[in-house]
């Protein structure tokens, strides 16, 4: 086995074998061979060539997101670095660990208009966990002093990432030569174990049960959650408790027929004493970003009189109302906390589960009426879905259609939510597809999947991954907006109109490709699409541009 002659490159890559980071993301590149080098070249680490920077950094996520470990990004100087930015800023939002470790040139040759160099030093500063920036000797050689610096940053760079779950950054600057190597390890670097996690609850739940057993209306949130976060005897308990209404999104991946998975669909056109009857004495919440906009709204005028949250990471007051924050797993909480709580008899959920049955049925009559639309379409996509798959959602239009629809419990449900943003949502798809042992299906907007386009340049994609891309040729979500929606600056700087299709995409990509402009074509090609694991696929679907937002907008009107 190869290694590097560079004792940086050797330090950080035995550090993070002995702490079981295996995953390594490499952008090609020449200042950082040395790394790549001491990467590719040893059997223990997974490897993977992605070319472009900013879909690396999300697969990269993607890979985290399923492992739940962190995974290295390399990248060589320069502007490459900032092209990793986008998916460091999801990464920091979501808590998803990613260590990226740039390449970098000496000191001595910053500033001084040497090519392919930048400051990249504490370059993502607003958005990182720690920044680690090492020092290479003078001749290269092991040095004391430069050693055990070098070892301690890069030692609490990555058990950070480890036990706080998010990106850290180390920068290493490599002189020329960088392509020597040796057949044996010249450093033997000292491991600092990361922490072991502690769940414990550091607060006396007994005050807080006390208050919760005098509620009669309690209100549970549930915001963006990996897959079995809460165990089905916690569901099952809090579902048996009539004074209190479980709220869960498309992302919480927890479900039960006594929750309320479409929230949208139940407050929209509710009238100020609806309001008032369904503002809670304590809302208690669980899990990352909320999607919907309608209860952030409804929760910031009708404040709860407590709002207690509970995360292992963070605690967003996107409520304006937090005065207490239990800083566990949700799990962890509700093992501790549900023991000492009883149910209290209440009409509250009864109340709302009425007004959920009456939204179901008038969604179901909506859905018959409506014409081949974007609202069509993801009726007939949900109700479709193979079970037991990984659906990952990009954002926009795609994630809030999908707030409004029942999804199979054995489905895993993923979504960029920390930023929201429409960049890299194919790319982190396949990369958790790649992670994982289900089949993955992204389901996309035009725009997000073009703006993405360069994920598709990967060599490592499942023959299991397909790709659903809903195509009404722009930014349809902006006509919901209120303005002027025929004007020229509408349509090209808002809603950013084009004549694109995949399918040349698909072709050169190796991508099986099917599409449809009506709903009898769909009907006729889905079930083959989601059926044949030949190879990728792509399925495009044509809607009509201009009447999604009146669909849309009609059905709130419809179900009320």
């Amino acid at each position: 086995m190869k290694f590097s002659n560079k004792i940086l490159s050797q330090t950080f890559t035995q550090l993070c074998l002995e702490k079981g980071i295996t995953q390594i993301i490499i952008s090609p590149g020449s200042r950082n061979a040395p790394l790549t080098i001491g990467f590719a070249e040893n059997p223990e680490f997974k490897t993977y060539s992605v070319v472009d920077e900013r879909c690396a950094a999300f697969f990269a996520i993607g890979i985290a997101q399923q492992t739940k470990k962190p995974a290295v990004l390399v990248c060589t100087s320069g502007s490459a670095l900032l092209n990793y930015y986008p998916a460091i800023a999801e990464a920091f939002y979501s808590n998803i660990p990613l260590i990226v470790v740039s390449a970098d040139r000496p000191k001595k040759l910053i500033d001084i208009g040497d090519g392919q160099t930048i400051r990249q030093e504490n370059v993502y500063k607003n958005h990182i966990l720690y920044s680690a920036n090492c020092e290479e000797s003078e001749g290269g050689d092991i040095e004391e002093d430069f050693q055990i610096k070098n070892e301690t940053e890069i030692n609490i760079a990555l058990n950070t990432a480890i036990e706080l779950n998010g990106p850290v950054h180390v920068n290493i600057p490599f002189s020329e030569p960088l392509y020597e190597t040796t057949d044996r390890q010249i450093v033997w670097p000292q491991n600092v174990r990361p922490r072991l996690e502690s769940f414990k609850i550091e607060e006396d739940l007994e005050p807080f049960a006390k208050i919760w057993n005098k509620s009669a209306k309690k209100m549970i949130l549930i915001g963006v959650l990996p897959p079995n976060s809460i165990e089905q005897d916690f569901i099952e308990k809090l579902a048996a408790d009539e004074s209190v209404i479980v709220l869960t999104e498309t992302t919480s991946n927890v479900s039960n027929n006594q929750f309320f998975p479409a929230i949208d669909q139940l407050i929209s056109s509710l009238e100020s004493k609806n309001f008032e009857d369904l503002k809670p004495d304590i809302l208690l919440t669980f899990g990352g970003m909320i999607v919907s906009k309608r209860i952030k709204s409804f929760l910031r005028n009708y404040t709860p009189k407590e709002h207690w949250h509970v995360d292992l990471h963070d605690a967003n007051d996107t409520f304006f109302a937090l005065n207490q924050y239990f800083e566990t797993k949700p799990s962890v909480f509700l093992n501790e906390f549900l023991p000492k709580t009883k149910n209290v008899i209440s009409s509250y959920k009864a109340d709302w589960l009425r007004v959920k049955q009456h939204r179901l049925l008038k969604h179901a009559e909506y859905e018959h009426k409506i014409p081949f639309s974007d609202f069509k379409v993801f009726s007939i996509l949900f109700k479709n879905l193979s079970k037991q798959i990984q659906l990952q959602l990009s954002n926009s239009a795609t994630i809030r259609y999908a707030q409004l629809f029942e999804i199979d419990s054995s489905i895993q449900v993923f979504c960029n939510r920390g930023t929201s943003g429409i960049d890299g949502s194919t790319s982190t798809a396949l990369g958790s597809a790649v992670a994982s042992a289900l089949p993955t299906i992204l389901i996309t907007g035009d725009l997000s999947f073009f703006y993405d386009s360069n994920a598709l340049w990967n060599n490592y994609i499942p023959k299991n991954f397909k790709i659903i891309i809903i195509n009404n040729r722009g930014g349809g979500i902006f006509r919901i907006l209120p303005g002027e929606k025929d004007s020229e600056v509408f349509k090209t700087y808002f809603e950013t109109q084009h004549t694109m299709n995949a399918k040349h995409l698909a072709e050169m990509y190796n991508f099986e490709y099917t599409s449809a402009e009506n709903e009898e074509d769909l009907n006729a090609n889905l079930k083959e699409f989601l059926e044949n694991e030949d190879r990728p696929a792509i399925l495009e679907i044509f809607t009509p541009s201009k009447i999604n937002d009146k669909v849309l907008l009609d059905y709130f009107r419809f179900i009320a």
